[in-house]
C-alpha cells in the first residue's frame, strides 16, 4: 500500500501556525487580517463552501463578514460591493463565491477585484504573475498541491508530471507552478484534456499525476506507472445504497487500485480539499502583512 498524503493534517496544521502568527500580527501591529466572502443566488454547495471559509477565519482568528444576495440580484449591485471593500482598510481579502448567477458576468466581477485583495489568484494581474514567474496571489488549490508536496518532501525536479484538466482554477495553474524554475518545482509538465484521443497514453509516463477533470473514478490503477505519485482534486457525488445517506464522496482516481501503484496519494476526502481552504487563509495573511506589491 502507498503512503497517503492526509490533506487534513496538514492543513491542520497550516491553520494552527497561521493562529499563532495572526495573534503576534495584531499584538504587534495592531492589523487583523480580514476576509470578505460574497454569496449570490441559492446554490447549496456554495453556500456550504462559504460557510466553511467563514469558520476557518473565526477559528485562526481573522475578521470576516458575509455579504449573501438573492439570485436576482443585479451586476451593477455585485460590483458596488466590491469597490466598498476593495476601498476598505478592514478588508485585505476578496472572495467571491463561485458560480454566479446567469445575469452576472464572471470575468467582469473577477477583474474588478483590487489584486492586492484577491486572495483566490484568479484577477488576470495575478494569472499573468503566475505565468511570469512574478510574486502574486496563486490559486488556493494549486497552492495546496504545491505545499502538499513540499511537506510530504515529494521532489519534483524533472519529474515528468502529468495534469488531467486545463481549468482557470486548478489546471492551467497548477500546471505553471509545477514547470517554474525553482526549488520546489522544475517539473516537466504535459497537460492533458478532452481533445486526447487516449488519455492512458500520457497516464502511463506520469511519475506525478494530478487529475481534476471532474468524472468519478475515471483513472484506475492498471493505467498507472508504478511508484506514481498521486494528487486527487475530483470531489465527485455517487450513488452508494451502502452509505448512511445512500451516496458517497470519491475522486477522479479509484483510489483502491491506485493506491496498489502509486508511492504516495491523495485520499478523497481528507486530501487536497482541506487543502484549499488552509491556502485561502493563508493568502488572506499575506495580503494583511502586504506581502506582495501588487
Amino acid at each position: 500500500m502507498s503512503n497517503i498524503i492526509d490533506g487534513k493534517s496538514i492543513a491542520d496544521d497550516i491553520r494552527s501556525e497561521l493562529k499563532i502568527k495572526t495573534g503576534e500580527l495584531l499584538a504587534t501591529k495592531g492589523i487583523k487580517p480580514g476576509l470578505a466572502l460574497l454569496l449570490a443566488g441559492n446554490n447549496p454547495a456554495s453556500e456550504i463552501y462559504v460557510n466553511m471559509k467563514f469558520k476557518a477565519c473565526t477559528e485562526i482568528g481573522f475578521h470576516s463578514v458575509i455579504e449573501r444576495l438573492p439570485e436576482n440580484t443585479s451586476e451593477d449591485e455585485v460590483l458596488s460591493l466590491i469597490n466598498q471593500w476593495n476601498e476598505s482598510p478592514d478588508i485585505h481579502g476578496i472572495l467571491v463565491q463561485l458560480p454566479l448567477p446567469r445575469q452576472i458576468n464572471e470575468y467582469k466581477v473577477l477583474k474588478s477585484i483590487s489584486p492586492a485583495k484577491d486572495v483566490d489568484g484568479f484577477h488576470p494581474e495575478n494569472a499573468g504573475r503566475l505565468l511570469s514567474g512574478l510574486p502574486g496571489f496563486v490559486p488556493c488549490t494549486p497552492a495546496g498541491i504545491m505545499e502538499l508536496f513540499k511537506r510530504s518532501n515529494i521532489k519534483l525536479r524533472g519529474k515528468h508530471a502529468v495534469v488531467i484538466g486545463r481549468s482557470n482554477i486548478v489546471g492551467k495553474p497548477i500546471a505553471a507552478l509545477m514547470m517554474q524554475k525553482t526549488p520546489d518545482a522544475d517539473a516537466i509538465v504535459t497537460v492533458c484534456h478532452s481533445a486526447a484521443n487516449d488519455l492512458s497514453y500520457y497516464i502511463k509516463q506520469a511519475d506525478i499525476l494530478v487529475a481534476a477533470i471532474g468524472v468519478p473514478e475515471m483513472i484506475k490503477g492498471d493505467t498507472l506507472k508504478e511508484g506514481v505519485v498521486v494528487i486527487d482534486v475530483g470531489v465527485n457525488r455517487i450513488n452508494d445504497p451502502s452509505a448512511k445517506n445512500g451516496s458517497r464522496i470519491v475522486g477522479d482516481v479509484h483510489f483502491e487500485s491506485a493506491a496498489k501503484k502509486a508511492s504516495a496519494i491523495t485520499p478523497v476526502p481528507r486530501g487536497v480539499g482541506p487543502m484549499t481552504i488552509a491556502m485561502l487563509m493563508s493568502n488572506t495573511y499575506d495580503s494583511a502583512t502586504g506581502k506582495y506589491e501588487l
